[in-house]
C-alpha cells in the first residue's frame, strides 16, 4: 500500500514518544480521559512530552498544557503515573484558560516504567499498519492491553469515540484519516491543502503529466497510473475519502467504480446534476444499483454557493467533515 503524504501535527503522538524514548531522552504520554463542559479538546486527544520538556499533540489547545508539561515532568522524573484534572470551578477554569467552567481528566503515563515498552511499540506498529486498535487501561490497578477491532468496542471505533467503560478508558486509534483526489485541476490545488490542515493524508492521482506535475503540487503524493489501477496502490477503507474532479468520464468512472466496491467513508464526484445523471446511467449499465450509487455526493459538496476553486474546496472538505462526524 502505498504511504500518502503525511498530517503529523496530532496524529503522531505515541510514535513521537516512543521516538523520544528510543532516543535516551525519556518520554510521557498525556491522554484527555474525561470532559465536562466546554473543554477544547475530545476525550482521546494526547500529548508527549520529552524529559527535555519539549512537546508534541495538545491536550488543550494550549490553555493547560504549561501546567501538564509541569506535573509531566515531575512524573516522569519519579516514574509514577498521574491523574489530573482541571477546571473544578469558574475561577480555576479561567485560571487555567478553560472557559465556562470546562473540566478535563488527564492520565500521565510515563513510558517505560508505567507504559510497558511493548505496549507502546505495538500499538506504534498497529498504527503503521493502518490496523484499528483500541488502547485498554484501568488507571486504578495499572493493568493495560490493546484489543483490534474484530475483539469488541465496535461502535466505539465506529464513531471514532474513545472513554471510559466502566473502570477501563478505551483509547480508539482509528488509522489515520485519507483522502485521494482524482483530477489535478485548480480545485485540487487548495484542496489538499484544506484536507492536510484537516488531519487528512494526501495524494493526487492523474495520469496526465501536464496536469499532476510537482510544480503545481509540491510536496504532494502524485500517483501518475489509471485511476482505478492507483487507487489500488493507494489504499481504500473506511478511513479513506475519494474525491473526483477531472470531468472526464475516462479518468472519473473507473475511480468511481473502485470505490463504490470498497467501504470508503465518502465519494464525492464533481459535475452538474445532468453530468450526475448521465454518470448514473453509465454506473447503472455496469451493474451498480441504486443503493450503491446513492453512496455518491454528487454534485460534490455543500452548497454555499462557491464559486472560485478555493470556495469549492471548502465546500468539498466541509461536506467530508459532515460525513465523517455526523454518520449515524
Amino acid at each position: 500500500m502505498l504511504q500518502p503524504q503525511m498530517q503529523h501535527s496530532f496524529d503522531s503522538i505515541p510514535e513521537t514518544a516512543l521516538a523520544w524514548h528510543q532516543a535516551g531522552e525519556g518520554a510521557i504520554l498525556a491522554t484527555v480521559v474525561e470532559t465536562w463542559g466546554s473543554a477544547p479538546r475530545p476525550v482521546g486527544s494526547q500529548l508527549a512530552i520529552s524529559g527535555a520538556g519539549e512537546i508534541a499533540g495538545s491536550v488543550s489547545g494550549g490553555c493547560v498544557e504549561g501546567a501538564v508539561v509541569l506535573e509531566a515532568l515531575e512524573a516522569l522524573e519519579q516514574g509514577v503515573p498521574l491523574m489530573l484534572e482541571y477546571g473544578v470551578s469558574d475561577d480555576e477554569a479561567f485560571a487555567v484558560g478553560l472557559a465556562c467552567g470546562g473540566r478535563i481528566r488527564v492520565w500521565l503515563e510515563p513510558v517505560g516504567t508505567v507504559l510497558p515498552i511493548a505496549v507502546l511499540a505495538d500499538l506504534v506498529a498497529a498504527r503503521a499498519a493502518r490496523k484499528p486498535v483500541a488502547y485498554c487501561v484501568n488507571p486504578q490497578t495499572g493493568t493495560r492491553h490493546l484489543i483490534g477491532a474484530e475483539g469488541g468496542y465496535a461502535d466505539q471505533f465506529r464513531r471514532d469515540k474513545s472513554g471510559f467503560d466502566g473502570e477501563v478508558f478505551v483509547g480508539i486509534h482509528n488509522p489515520p484519516l485519507r483522502m485521494a483526489v482524482v483530477g489535478a485541476v485548480h480545485i485540487a490545488q487548495p484542496l489538499l491543502v484544506m484536507a492536510r490542515l484537516a488531519g487528512f493524508d494526501v495524494g493526487l492521482i492523474d495520469p496526465r503529466p501536464a496536469f499532476a506535475s510537482e510544480q503545481r503540487f509540491p510536496e504532494t503524493t502524485i500517483l501518475s497510473e489509471w485511476p482505478d489501477e492507483a487507487l489500488g496502490q493507494f489504499g481504500l477503507d473506511s478511513r479513506t475519502a475519494v474525491v473526483t474532479l477531472t470531468h472526464d468520464p475516462k479518468l472519473d468512472d473507473p475511480a468511481i467504480m473502485a470505490s463504490l466496491r470498497s467501504d470508503v467513508f465518502y465519494l464525492g464526484c464533481l459535475g452538474s446534476k445532468r453530468t450526475h445523471a448521465k454518470r448514473v446511467e453509465r454506473l447503472t449499465d455496469a451493474g451498480f444499483n441504486a443503493t450503491e450509487i446513492a453512496r455518491i455526493h454528487a454534485p460534490v459538496g455543500l452548497n454555499i454557493g462557491g464559486q472560485s476553486p478555493a470556495e469549492i474546496a471548502i465546500s468539498i472538505m466541509a461536506e467530508v467533515t459532515q460525513t465523517l462526524r455526523q454518520a449515524e
